[in-house]
């Protein structure tokens, strides 16, 4: 799913955002073309999330620029 920054701050509570992912899927979470973080997506009684699980560092952005 992308979105940009303006869609993004348009959220509020109970914004529904449609997934490409399954839950429990890895899923990466880029910006401005850059992958900044990856994650998964989780679901909560009936609410869905995205858990970030690895933060990408900026020595490693760096590394990755680099290639």
């Amino acid at each position: 799913t992308k979105m940009t920054i303006k869609e993004l701050q348009r959220l509020t509570q109970c914004s529904v955002v449609a997934l490409e992912g399954l839950a429990g899927e890895p899923l990466d979470i880029i910006i401005n073309g850059y992958l900044i973080a990856q994650g998964e997506v989780f679901v909560l009684s009936d609410k869905y999330g995205v858990r970030i699980t690895y933060i990408i560092t900026p020595s490693e952005r760096m590394r990755r620029l680099s290639r």
